[in-house]
This record gives structure tokens, C-alpha cells and sequence, in this order.
């Protein structure tokens, strides 16, 4: 029986309209050029965390069982008790149960499992489920072999952390929490930005209500299916009320609950919005409190927005201080084009009372949000791209160029939608429009005489005093006086092409944040590319490293050559041999000698090493731990007397 390693849970006005479109071609230009500028000069930096090394290695072969097992990540990340489990050959338990021990220094983030004694020879499975700092789960499996290798009953794990049933439940809450952010942000904004009279439409009202409703229930699925998301994997896990705590505890968890309590500051906002601001008549009052809800608004917004940024990508790895707060603007920015467009487009269909001043003004406002996703995407793109190889050669960095491309296709529909703007303001719009042409035409000759015999009918039931009726019927009047504009309206070409414009401006946004959320998700491209790296050398492939290494300290007979053998020249222990040979290639003996490891791309060293003479012109050191692979600097420092002395250096590629 096969035992599995277990799981851890054209118009008048055609030049208005061209002048923008060459400023977005400029616009194009520019942000291309910044990018090859960025991604072709960009340095390593994490954002999800990656193993990066282990002691024993995956697939090692070592000739005693180790004490423990190391593991190295590219971040730090949260570990509970039962994180790593190490099974032998027969799938027991290895380890010694106890919780990881941090063994980590400086920026190196290195965990030990303590093995329990007497382990007999054979294959051994490592399983390991952590939470990296930006809150996604990350898992993995290796082996390793004391002896020899041998036949195992263990099977490594296929499912990745974070999926299964569980994983898509969380999926689709995070795409619903991010779609009722755009739809309540962008529709209020739309609203106080765009359209103040849009405040007493229903179906704007509806919008946003609903918009709020699916971020709350979205946000309080999330913060009970965050438990079982980052560890068991179980459905009835997110029930569990100690898993619950534990999650408050956490940073992720914290976000959360901060989000459902700026919800409750935005249902008052929602209130007044469309409460006392959209029956507020005095015109200087309105203008105050358009004033006084932008302020709140923006300030809730940037708020529940932050809980994403305090969680996420941003929240880990390089310049936080500046990329929470950049993320913060992109949401926000999202919010109000995307957000914007759902509002629009139900005004469009829904209210018959929308004119051409609101379009226009959303437009303006969809101009500056393009403007700010440009800069902070730009920035965005460098920090979890960072090369082209990995733009083009990682799921996260071909997710970008979806994204990117869905939102080239956006930016296309809307120079049409503004073209669709420019000829309704240029033919006329509102009520006056609807007063030029709401006379000709059967449709509106139909309801001109359902409302004329409305009006005879209301005047006899005022005649016979039915207040009841006659409320009744005048309600009956109203309703048929908008069917009959709506009518009018949709007859309008430069209306239905705005409408059918903005559509499929939506259709495109939904498949954009669909993306955005998968993104969101995804390994970042640098994390996935440190890893490749790491792992790319496998261990039969390696082998000592010979280094030759010419010095001149400068002073009489201060030339000669270190000659440096590494050995296995993997990340863990390592055998160091230095010879120095002077000028006549014969052994010489040197006062001092030290050596020194840098890893400059990940920013570790240097780590000194002081070898102990072994006989003439040969040192050698023992155990020399290298933390994990990469292009290692190696500096040997040489002193021939008391006062000459220099510093020689060179590369190797350990693992």
C-alpha cells in the first residue's frame, strides 16, 4: 500500500476627440520605454516565498542520517508545529514532532527539524506547508537518501497549497471582494464626481447597495475559510474556532476584520449618499455636503483598500513604505474606472434622465484613473517582474501581459465611447432633446394618449374626491411619462451607441478583474525565477570547484598563487583546501589567511572562514556552511608581513 505524504491544509468635434488619442499614443510610448528601462536593469528581490535550500539536499545521498534537516526560504514565512514532516521509508514519522527551530541570521531564513536517532537506511520524504509574509500559502516536497536510495511507500504530494475545494471557495470570494470594492467605490464616485442627481435613481442605489452587500459577505467568507486556506484543506475547518483565533492572530486575519469595520463607517456613508444627500434641495447645502462626502468617502475607500495592501504582494518583499501605498492608488484608480463604467452603463439602460454633461465628466474622470494604473502598474510590473525573461517565462509574468493587453483593449472601446460622447453633445441632450423629438413617431404618439387619458381620468377622480385614486393614478402618470422618455432615449443612435460602447467596456472589465484576482494569487515572477535558480544544478551534477587565485601584497616575495578546491560546492557543509605557492611555484608559508563568502544578489556576507594551517603553503577548513546556491563572491586575504597585505577575489557558482 502506497502511503501519501500528508497534506497541511466622427463629429464637429473629431479634433476634441483625436487630441487625446494622441496624447495616449505618447502616453504608450512612454510607458514601453520605461519599462525595457526598468526590467532591463532591475536586481532580485522576493515576494512570495520560495525554498531556495536544504541540508540534506532534494535527492541527496548522505552516509549517515543527520541530526535534522535545514530548510532555507527566500522570505520569511510562518511555520506552525506540524509545518514540516519528515517520513521514512515505511511513512512514519521521522521527525521528532517538536516545533521548527529558527536558525535563520540576518537576512538568511532558515528553519531546523530535529531527527529522531538510530534512523535506519533508505529513501526519506520531507513534506513541508508554510504562510509566506505577503499571506498565500506555499508547499513543497523533496527526498533524501541515508546509504543508498530505496524503494519507498511514500508518494509526494500533487496538490499545491491553498487549492483543492477550499482553494476555489477562497477564490471566488476574493474575486466577489474585489468586484462589490469596485462596484461601491466606483458607484459612489461616479455619483458625487459625475451625475449629483444620479443619488436619487434607484437603480444606481441598487448598484451600490449591492456592491456593498457582496464585499461583506465576501470579506467574512474569506476571514472563516482562511484556516482551513492555509492549512488542512478541509471544508468543515472553517467552523473551527480555535482556527478562527488563530487567524485573528495573523496579519491577514487583522486586514480582515479592519476591512468589516470600515464597512460599517461606508453603510452610514451609503445612508446619507442616498438619504438626506439626494433629497437635500438647497443647492448650497448640497455643495457642502458633496464636500464633506468626497472627503469621507475617499477616506473609507483608501482604508478598505489598504487591507489588501497590508496582506499581499505589497506587504513583502522590496520597498514596502512605497509599494502599500502605490497599491492603494491602483485599487483605488481600478475602482473608478471599472466601478464607473457598471454605473454608467446602468444609467445608461436604467434612468432616462442622464445626459451628456455626466458622460462627459466620467470620462475625465476615466482619463485620470488610466493615467495613475499607467504609473503605478509601471512601478508594480518592475518590483514583481523585474527581467523580460521572467515577463515571458513565468505564469505570473504571462498573466501581466493578459492583463495589460485586456486593458490596451479598454483604453481602444473608450476612444470609441468618447467619439459616441462628442455627437451627443454636439446633437443635444437631456430633457431638452427629449423635448425636440419625444413628438414624432407612433411609440410616442402611443404614450402621449395613455398619458392624456391618465390625466382625464386623474381630473374625474379629483372630481369625485378619491385621494386614494387619484394618488394612484398619478403614480400611473408618472410611470408612463418615463416609459415614454426612456422610449425616446432608446431610440437615440448616439445613445445606443454610447450604451452599447460602454457594454463592452464592462464585458472587457469583468474579464480584467477575473485576471487582476488570479493574479493576485500567482507566484511573482522574481520568486519563481530565484527558485529556478536555485534548484537548477541538480546535486549529481555537482562537484568541487578549483579556484586559482595570483596576489602581490606589494613587499619582498609578496607574489604568488592560492589554489582553492571546494568541495562538494553545494549549499550546506563544505571541505575548504588552500595551497599558496610563491613566485618559484613552490609551498609558501603566509602569517595570516582568511577567506570570505559573499552573496551580493541576496544580500548575504560576508561570511568569514579562518582556516587552520595543515603543513607547508596548505590550510584546509571543515564544515564551512553556505547557506544556499547562487554566484557566490569568494575573497581570499593574503598577509606576507606586517605591513603587506591585499585582498584577491573571484566568483564560483555553488550548487
Amino acid at each position: 500500500m502506497t502511503a501519501t505524504a500528508p497534506r497541511f491544509g466622427p463629429s464637429p468635434s473629431a479634433p476634441a476627440v483625436r487630441r487625446p488619442l494622441a496624447a495616449a499614443a505618447l502616453l504608450v510610448a512612454l510607458v514601453g520605454t520605461v519599462i525595457a528601462l526598468l526590467l532591463g536593469g532591475a536586481g532580485p528581490v522576493s515576494a512570495h516565498a520560495a525554498l531556495t535550500g536544504s541540508d540534506p539536499q532534494d535527492g541527496a545521498v548522505v552516509a549517515t542520517a543527520p541530526k535534522e534537516v535545514t530548510l532555507t526560504f527566500s522570505e520569511q514565512v510562518a511555520l506552525g508545529d506540524d509545518s514540516v514532516r519528515i517520513l521514512d521509508p515505511d511513512g512514519k514519522r521521522a521527525d521528532t514532532g517538536t516545533a521548527p527551530r529558527d536558525l535563520g541570521s540576518g537576512s538568511v531564513v532558515k528553519y531546523g527539524v530535529p531527527l529522531h536517532a538510530g534512523l535506519p537506511d533508505g529513501t526519506y520524504t520531507v513534506a513541508w506547508q508554510a504562510v509566506s509574509a505577503d499571506s498565500h500559502p506555499v508547499s513543497g516536497a523533496f527526498t533524501f537518501s541515508v546509504g543508498a536510495p530505496s524503494k519507498t511507500t511514500v508518494a509526494l504530494p500533487t496538490d499545491r497549497a491553498g487549492g483543492g475545494v477550499v482553494g476555489a471557495l477562497y477564490g471566488i470570494a476574493r474575486y466577489a471582494a474585489y468586484a462589490g470594492f469596485v462596484l461601491l467605490a466606483g458607484g459612489s464616485a461616479f455619483v458625487l464626481a459625475c451625475w449629483r442627481r444620479g443619488a436619487g435613481a434607484r437603480p444606481l442605489q441598487r448598484l451600490v447597495a449591492h456592491g456593498w452587500l457582496t464585499l461583506t459577505i465576501a470579506t467574512l467568507a474569506m476571514l472563516l475559510l482562511r484556516s482551513p486556506y492555509t492549512g488542512s484543506g478541509k471544508l468543515a475547518d472553517a467552523f473551527d474556532l480555535d482556527g478562527l483565533k488563530a487567524v485573528l492572530d495573523t496579519k491577514p486575519g487583522a486586514a480582515l476584520v479592519s476591512r468589516l469595520l470600515l464597512l460599517g463607517a461606508s453603510a452610514l456613508f451609503v445612508a446619507v449618499l442616498f438619504g438626506g444627500y439626494a433629497k437635500r434641495e438647497d443647492e448650497r447645502e448640497k455643495k457642502d455636503l458633496t464636500f464633506g462626502l468626497a472627503i469621507g468617502g475617499t477616506v473609507i475607500a483608501a482604508g478598505i483598500a489598504g487591507t489588501w495592501a497590508l496582506a499581499e504582494h505589497a506587504s513583502a518583499g522590496l520597498q514596502p513604505g512605497i509599494a502599500m501605498p502605490v497599491d492603494v492608488l491602483h485599487l483605488l484608480a481600478v475602482a473608478a474606472w471599472l466601478g464607473g463604467l457598471v454605473a454608467l452603463l446602468v444609467a445608461l439602460h436604467k434612468t432616462p434622465d442622464i445626459d451628456a454633461t455626466a458622460v462627459r465628466r466620467f470620462s475625465r474622470v476615466a482619463f485620470g484613473s488610466v493615467l495613475v494604473l499607467t504609473a503605478t502598474g509601471i512601478y508594480q510590473s518592475w518590483r514583481q517582474v523585474g527581467t523580460w525573461s521572467a515577463l515571458t517565462g513565468t505564469a505570473y509574468g504571462q498573466l501581466l501581459l493578459v492583463k495589460v493587453g485586456l486593458v490596451g483593449a479598454l483604453v481602444a472601446i473608450a476612444f470609441f465611447s468618447r467619439r459616441w460622447t462628442a455627437r451627443l453633445i454636439t446633437s443635444g441632450t437631456g430633457t431638452d432633446k427629449t423635448e425636440k423629438t419625444g413628438r414624432d413617431g407612433p411609440e410616442t404618439d402611443e404614450a402621449d394618449g395613455a398619458e392624456a387619458e391618465t390625466d382625464e381620468v386623474v381630473t374625474a377622480a379629483g372630481g369625485a374626491e378619491d385621494p386614494v385614486r387619484a394618488a394612484q393614478l398619478a403614480r400611473q402618470r408618472a410611470a408612463v411619462s418615463t416609459a415614454r422618455k426612456k422610449r425616446v432615449r432608446d431610440a437615440d443612435p448616439e445613445r445606443s451607441g454610447l450604451r452599447r460602447s460602454v457594454l463592452a467596456e464592462v464585458g472587457v472589465a469583468v474579464a480584467l478583474l477575473a485576471v487582476t484576482t488570479v493574479l493576485t494569487s500567482t507566484e511573482p515572477a522574481r520568486t519563481e525565477e530565484e527558485a529556478r535558480s536555485s534548484t537548477a544544478a541538480a546535486p549529481a551534477s555537482a562537484g568541487p570547484v578549483n579556484l586559482t587565485l595570483p596576489f602581490d601584497t606589494g613587499g619582498e616575495n609578496g607574489k604568488g598563487t592560492v589554489r582553492m578546491d571546494i568541495d562538494p560546492a553545494r549549499p550546506g557543509a563544505n571541505e575548504l583546501h588552500i595551497w599558496i605557492d610563491g613566485a618559484d611555484e613552490k609551498p609558501m608559508d603566509v602569517p595570516e589567511l582568511k577567506i570570505a563568502f559573499t552573496l551580493k544578489s541576496r544580500d548575504i556576507g560576508s561570511l568569514p572562514v579562518l582556516p587552520d594551517r595543515i603543513a607547508e603553503g596548505h590550510w584546509a577548513s571543515s564544515g564551512v556552511q553556505i547557506p544556499m546556491a547562487g554566484d557566490w563572491k569568494v575573497s581570499v586575504t593574503v598577509r606576507t608581513s606586517d605591513i603587506d597585505q591585499t585582498t584577491v577575489d573571484k566568483n564560483v557558482k555553488i550548487g
